[in-house]
């Protein structure tokens, strides 16, 4: 398996080079070179948001269609929170689960049951380890991807528990096997899923080294056949759920820190604000907090971008769906499964993958040529050269994958460098060889002169106006 693996992927016959997604990407990990986008794997945490963004539709996540159910014998559905508040009038979620049956699963198992049991296991973590507060959320595949890569110092507070879809699946496979006597690997375990992130987890799990899900389809691809599947359910739906209030909330941003059942605790969602809290976090601006939920996608995961409704009338929806239910169905006397793991077995690793330099020394070397190459650069973070930011720019020059003449406004200098030089060619006399050799040799000379100009801060910046006339 690749050590980096992802689900976004980019369609670069459908991209236009425009560079809309470099600048929403939260991680830098998009460049457009030679008129087309690019994805560094190493940068990338799969959290969707050039897809939002990419108006061509060039951005796109890798998942399963529903095909895949014909490569098992049995089939269990792991349908999200998410997916319930997709739909108008549903007032039961029994009658989405029976639909699930009717378009061809053998079984389901609600991912929100497996919430509330992570969400008691979660509570009994926090009190017996009360030394690791605020404990940060697992739930989010993109978060903790991004934690790993940016935020080394705050591994220490993630809970080492395994996410509700992790749990459903084990749940699914000791219920399937149990059934049918069918060995392990003629059941097919699919997660219907919200996100990009949750199609990573289950091809490269963090955590854990194996995950027991099978494969992923996208909410919005099984969207328009359920919805037709529904006017077939009648009276005849069956009563396959297994979850409350508690996991149902899942689905929006505070659910799973109203399941911790705690006044002292954070909730934020939308990648930008869970980087602010980051930040602040790892600075010690936060005291007397118990636990941290955060969610990369706005509004929870009713916002990924693998759904189909408003995330905010989703939330509504999931609001209304849950009101009449009990606070909780599942819990961990009732799970009759020794063999479930609930913890992690693989230690979370900073994976540092910004770094410049193969040594302490070299890093600092090129940090130094990072900030002497961006003091040359205007600073308009335009995104003309295809990074995001000026600095950015500077650093990939510093890895040997950009050039200064990238920036627009360094190569307008270096145009109107030449021109002039060529300019002053065209009315110079050649009349024998030895003097049109000398002539090259001088434009060669001057231009070398011109590249040590860029390197000198300090020459770009002289006041002397004859000095800067010579060299614009």
């Amino acid at each position: 398996m690749e050590e980096f693996f992802h689900s976004v992927y980019l369609d670069k016959e459908l991209c236009k080079g425009c560079i809309n997604c470099i600048k929403r990407c939260p991680t830098e990990a998009i460049r457009v070179r030679n008129g087309k986008a690019q994805i560094n794997n190493k940068f990338c945490i799969d959290c969707g948001e050039c897809i939002k963004m990419c108006s061509n539709h060039a951005k796109r996540a890798a998942r399963d269609s529903i095909d895949i159910l014909e490569n098992y014998e049995y089939t269990v559905a792991l349908p999200a929170p998410a997916l319930y508040s997709q739909f108008n009038n549903i007032d039961d979620v029994n009658v989405i689960l029976t639909a699930l049956i009717l378009l061809g699963f053998d079984d389901v198992y609600e991912v929100s049951g497996a919430a509330e049991i992570v969400s008691e296991a979660s509570r009994n973590y926090m009190e017996n380890n009360k030394d690791k507060w605020p404990i940060i959320s697992s739930a989010c595949p993109t978060i903790v991807r991004l934690i790993r890569v940016r935020f080394p110092s705050l591994i220490k507070h993630l809970l080492p528990i395994r996410p509700p879809v992790e749990i459903a699946a084990q749940l699914a496979v000791h219920r399937a096997m149990k059934k049918t006597g069918l060995p392990r690997e003629k059941i097919g375990v699919i997660f219907i899923s919200p996100c990009p992130a949750k199609v990573t987890y289950a091809k490269m799990p963090l955590g854990i080294s194996q995950s027991e899900i099978n494969g992923v389809i996208a909410i919005k691809d099984i969207y328009p056949l359920l919805l037709a599947k529904l006017s077939e359910v009648g009276d005849d739906v069956m009563d396959l759920s297994s979850s409350g209030r508690i996991g149902i909330g899942w689905g929006c941003s505070g659910g799973e820190a109203s399941g911790i059942i705690t006044d002292n605790y954070l909730a934020a969602d939308g990648i930008e604000n869970v980087i602010r809290v980051l930040e602040d976090l790892e600075d010690e601006k936060f005291t007397n907090l118990d636990f941290i939920e955060l969610n990369s996608c706005n509004g929870g995961c009713v916002g990924g971008v693998l759904t189909v409704e408003n995330a905010y009338i989703a939330h509504a929806k999931n609001k209304s769906i849950r009101k009449y239910l009990p606070v909780s169905v599942s819990r961990m006397a009732k799970i009759h499964d020794p063999d479930l793991k609930l913890e992690w077995t693989d230690e979370i690793e900073f994976k540092n993958v910004f770094q410049i330099g193969n040594s302490v020394k070299e890093s600092i070397a090129n940090l130094n040529s990072v900030e002497r190459i961006c003091n040359l650069f205007p600073g308009l973070d335009c995104g003309s050269c295809g990074a995001p930011s000026c600095r950015a720019l500077a650093e990939d020059i510093v890895r040997g994958e950009a050039s200064d003449k990238d920036c627009i406004h360094i190569f307008k200098e270096y145009f109107n460098f030449l021109s002039l030089k060529l300019s002053n060619l065209s009315q110079t006399t050649i009349s024998t060889p030895n003097d049109a050799s000398n002539t090259v040799l001088d434009l060669e000379k001057s231009i070398n002169q011109y590249f040590d100009s860029v390197d000198d801060k300090e020459y770009m910046q002289s006041d002397d106006p004859e000095h800067n006339k010579d060299n614009t």
